[in-house]
């Protein structure tokens, strides 16, 4: 692909200490649990619950089930359209890294897991209610999510993607709500058991365009299967090391945000439909604002609106045409 933008990459550690950038997203999930009163104690229950969770994935020579501990890098991506300095915040992703306290090594860990941008913001809360606002029936706009899909594969093809990882990102999703999942005969050691879904999703037609195919697992010990988008061979590119910080990045996120679906009290079953309105379900204890969440959605689809698509909207058409 024809990359004539520049990504520059910036990368800050997410610990208890951790306050979002001025251009951070809000409604991404580690800046939502970086503020008010409980922000230290939210981060810190956070990453104990990740650590804990991947002790209990990579259980073997780990008696004690304190061998590991997960860190994390928030990267934040940067877009000059037109090589004058003036950037545009694109992406933000996750980066995990494995420290084994048993060899004293660090062990790179995936880069993506979390997936956070303004133009999708733009794509699903400007673009599509505006052009749903006064059609009889819903329909999806021509060319929605290809500008989205080129700048994201444009990214991942780049020299600066290349120089700072060495695999390709796997992104890990909830399920979506108006779909059902079965249960297929497929195990995998560290992703658990195989779903299939009855049907493809907007999301999943989104991922798509960026380059991404997408498989279901549900790893042991958890309530509901997880969307894991990635490039290649999810099951064979990656160490089970490596799966099991997505995993337990992740999962944790969802049991904080999406707790009817994956911290529910009844396991999924072979055939499955998540219920955002199941009320047996635990809650942990870290304070999130979910209403605020999709209030925020909207205010940063149209920050994107006004900042980028607007003031670069014949040199993103050109580009996006170019990329064809």
């Amino acid at each position: 692909m024809s990359n004539d933008f520049i990504f520059t990459i910036k990368r800050i550690c997410f610990d208890e200490n951790y306050r979002p950038a001025d251009n951070t997203r809000i409604t991404t999930n580690f800046a939502n649990l970086a503020r008010g009163e409980r922000r230290q104690e939210n981060l810190r229950d956070a990453l104990r619950m990740i650590n804990n969770r991947f002790n209990a994935l990579a259980h073997w020579d780990n008696t004690e089930g304190n061998r590991y501990s997960v860190e994390l890098e928030i990267i934040s991506v940067d877009v000059d359209i037109e090589g004058k300095g003036q950037s545009f915040p694109t992406i933000e992703i996750l980066k995990t890294n494995i420290f084994d306290h048993h060899t004293e090594q660090r062990i790179e860990g995936i880069v993506g897991n979390n997936f956070s941008s303004y133009v999708r913001d733009y794509d699903f809360s400007v673009l599509l209610p505006n052009h749903n606002k006064d059609q009889a029936e819903f329909s999806i706009p021509d060319n929605f999510g290809e500008l989205h899909g080129k700048l994201f594969k444009s990214f991942v093809t780049s020299d600066s993607f290349k120089e700072s990882f060495t695999k390709p990102p796997v992104i890990c999703l909830s399920v979506s709500d108006n779909k059902t999942y079965q249960r297929t005969g497929n195990q995998h050691p560290v992703l658990g058991v195989e779903y299939q879904p009855n049907g493809t999703s907007l999301t999943e037609q989104y991922f798509q365009k960026m380059g991404l195919q997408v498989r279901y697992f549900m790893p042991a010990n958890s309530a509901a299967p997880l969307a894991f988008y990635f490039v290649g061979d999810l099951l064979n590119d990656y160490t089970n090391l490596e799966l099991i910080g997505t995993i337990s990045t992740m999962e944790t996120f969802q049991k904080i945000y999406r707790p009817e679906i994956y911290n529910a009290n009844a396991v999924a079953g072979k055939s499955y439909q998540p219920n955002l309105k199941n009320l047996d379900h635990s809650l942990t204890q870290i304070v999130y604002d979910r209403e605020e969440r999709s209030q925020l959605a909207s205010e940063q689809g149209k920050f994107a609106e006004q900042n980028f698509i607007k003031p670069y909207q014949k040199v993103l058409e050109q580009w996006s045409a170019n990329c064809a």
